[in-house]
């Protein structure tokens, strides 16, 4: 019975459906309560998650997402049910966590990980296309890197406590959100009282949902990065099938809940900065493709004993502290007495987007094994 479901879900059936259940839950948490077209976004939720913990003081994006420790545990769940569970450690994990914080800055400037660029787009949001042509320009980059012999070394097998720790760190966060601790005055536990960080379906709801795609996910292995590198790199188009499933899907459950508003500008939590969204998630796609996977993939990883991936992780937590401290991050459009005030990007935050570049660069030359 076992061998039948992991057969399954290794075939396009099994992708397609993750895709399929991905593309329901994610509009569907935006109806419950979540912020608009913003249904799932690991990288706004880790963003979320950081200020909740004080490594930022943005009042408005405060908040301990359980869809982010539902991934985590889902995933732990079907790595033990199915005896995937292996710790491992030791590839490169200060590479790994310099790529997590750039590929946060690059993600924030675009405000998206490449799920919420797909449900972006499925809500109509065409500022998502910008996005989704450079996180694509980004892992054609990382994939020339592959090519050339980029390679980040390989990982060990470790202390089994060692492949628990993020597992436990997730257990930690959802024992924080459910009893809401103060730990000073006006300190921490941070949450937001207005903004995208108010706005969230009910937590056993979220949680469930998390579970859900992370078990699906790590059995699948269900990677938006991963599913356009093959394309690039092999011409392998069984990844981009469960990508393909889930923007279609979304969009269909977006017409049926009226979630739908097509255009570029006043787009909910989005701006209309067409150069920076694009270089945003170049950036964002070359620092995926240089660490193997893109931040769903990386949570799904960390539960199931990956203890690099759990360095990246932090490094996007740690990467979305500096967005919002440095003023780097990027600012919605707003709608000021029926005028629409574009949004954008800080000169700061021009200078990071060019500067993760160049790092990534610099990464993908330098470890190379013909060097």
């Amino acid at each position: 019975m076992s061998e039948k479901i992991t057969t399954f879900f290794a075939s396009r059936r099994g992708i397609v459906l993750a895709g399929v259940v991905i593309g329901v839950l994610a509009p569907l948490l935006q109806r419950l309560g979540n912020p608009p077209n913003m249904g799932i976004c690991v990288a706004c939720f880790e963003r979320d998650i950081a200020g909740a913990l004080g490594l930022h003081r943005a009042a408005v994006v405060q908040y301990i997402r359980p869809e982010i420790i539902g991934f985590v545990l889902g995933s732990l769940v079907a790595a033990l049910l199915f005896r995937e569970f292996k710790a491992r450690a030791g590839s490169a994990p200060i590479v790994r966590f310099v790529l997590g914080v750039f590929a946060m800055i690059g993600a924030l400037a675009f405000l998206g990980c490449p799920w919420r660029a797909l449900l972006r787009l499925a809500g109509g949001d065409l500022n998502a296309i910008l996005g989704l042509a450079g996180l694509a320009t980004g892992i054609a980059i990382g994939v020339q890197f592959l090519k050339s012999g980029y390679d980040l070394g390989r990982s060990y097998r470790t202390y089994t406590a060692v492949g628990w720790i993020m597992p436990l760190l997730m257990v930690g966060l959802l024992l924080l959100l459910v009893f809401r601790p103060q730990f000073s005055p006006d300190g921490p536990i941070f949450f937001s009282k207005s903004g995208p960080g108010s706005l969230h379906a009910p937590l056993l709801i979220s949680l469930s949902v998390g579970m859900i795609i992370g078990f699906l996910a790590q059995r699948t292995r269900f990677c938006t990065m991963g599913a356009m590198r093959d394309v690039i790199l092999m011409g392998d188009t069984h990844l981009i099938s469960g990508v393909g499933a889930l923007l279609a899907i979304a969009v269909v459950t977006n017409l049926l809940l009226g979630q739908i508003r097509v255009g570029f500008i006043a787009q909910p939590v989005a701006h209309s900065n067409h150069l920076w969204n694009f270089l945003g998630m170049t950036l964002a796609g070359l620092a995926f493709a240089l660490a193997g996977g893109c931040p769903g993939r990386q949570l799904f990883l960390a539960g199931e004993g990956d203890g690099d991936a759990a360095v990246f992780v932090l490094g996007m937590i740690v990467g979305a502290g500096f967005s919002h401290n440095f003023a780097l991050a990027g600012r919605p459009d707003t709608v000021v007495e029926g005028a629409v005030k574009v949004g954008g990007f800080s000169t700061a935050g021009m200078a990071a987007i060019v500067l993760g570049l160049v790092v990534c660069l610099a990464i993908g030359f330098t470890m190379r094994q013909s060097e």
